[in-house]
């Protein structure tokens, strides 16, 4: 055989079974990869499609239920809660309050307005603009409005109560504490122990007032007290203006005390002994009661955390689907 034409070669026949091979195997990813972006594809849109469903059922939620009115046309017993810490955001902040007092207030067929009270205190200032819009309802719809205290009726909680025509409490209600604090903490002392130096710089020679981390300024505990005595004054004022005559003071009414249910009336800080039924039945002469308090939508609340959460959810959905965002 001639050297200069030679035969197949096993070789060159095992290359292009190999090539074959290659580009088979190379179109079979390319054919897998194009199903699984197709089915991510599907998987997206159908959580998308999901997800806006989820948002448009809170909006119609929301839409509904603040739409909802709670009037009743027959006489009854309209009753608004005051619950918990007396504060901004809270429950019983001046906004779910004051809210609450006005669709009270504003139908016809409330005979008078009982706050049912169970809070140690808060936020006077809270306090102070639901004691004045409880005195300007009042005086705009001419209604009775009654306190009925349940285990506590102190501080804030009081000053709000001031404003009823009548407060009513159980025998063994905490009521009172007509005082004002502010408190902190001071780490001077254990900083010293521990070789911990402060570094502060300020503009303002009263702008690190209170600092924890500071010795305290006797000149600037001097001005906080001042202004807690004026906060107090307007509490006390408040107290006296509400309960009249009816207030046998002491030296010790102002003082922060509280003092239980019948002590209460014998001082004159409450009218009588009695729970919700008994006023609504006994004083207002309306045993229907209809519950007008506002809280925090359920809704509402879960369309924010939604809000906060989506973003993570849909990466964590779109790694799960095999998306990729960038």
């Amino acid at each position: 055989m001639n050297d200069d034409f030679p035969g197949p070669s096993l070789n060159g026949s095992s290359d292009r079974s190999q090539g074959v091979a290659w580009e088979r195997a190379t179109l079979e990813k390319l054919v897998f990869a194009t199903i699984r972006e197709q089915q991510a594809a599907r998987r997206w849109k159908m959580f998308s499609r999901f997800l806006w469903l989820i948002v448009f059922g809170a909006i119609v939620w929301l839409v509904y239920t603040n739409n909802t009115s709670t009037a009743v046309s027959t006489p009854h017993t309209a009753v608004v809660d005051i619950k918990g810490e007396i504060a901004s955001g809270a429950e019983a902040s001046a906004e779910y309050v004051v809210a609450s007092l006005r669709s009270a207030f504003e139908d016809e067929g409330a005979q008078a307005v009982v706050l049912l009270i169970n809070s140690p205190g808060g936020s006077p200032v809270q306090a102070g603009i639901i004691n004045d819009e409880i005195t300007r309802l009042k005086g705009l719809h001419d209604k009775k409005v009654y306190a009925v205290v349940e285990e506590t009726c102190a501080s804030a909680a009081y000053y709000i109560a001031a404003a009823a025509d009548d407060i009513y409490v159980d025998k063994a209600s905490l009521v009172g504490s007509i005082g004002v604090l502010m408190d902190g903490f001071g780490f001077t002392g254990l900083m010293d122990k521990l070789g911990i130096e402060r570094r502060l710089v300020t503009a303002g020679a009263n702008k690190a007032m209170l600092d924890p981390f500071s010795p305290q300024d006797e000149t600037q505990r001097a001005y906080i007290q001042a202004m807690l005595g004026e906060i107090h004054a307007q509490f006390i004022e408040v107290v006296k203006k509400g309960r009249g005559d009816r207030l046998k003071e002491n030296g010790d009414t102002f003082s922060g005390l509280v003092w239980n249910g019948q002590q209460a009336v014998s001082l004159g800080l409450a009218d009588g002994l009695g729970n919700l039924d008994y006023v609504a039945r006994e004083i207002v002469k309306a045993e229907e009661i209809v519950d007008y308090t506002r809280r925090e939508n359920v809704g509402l609340r879960l369309a924010k955390r939604f809000g906060a959460s989506v973003g993570e959810g849909i990466f964590f959905a779109a790694r799960a689907a095999g998306v990729q965002l960038k």
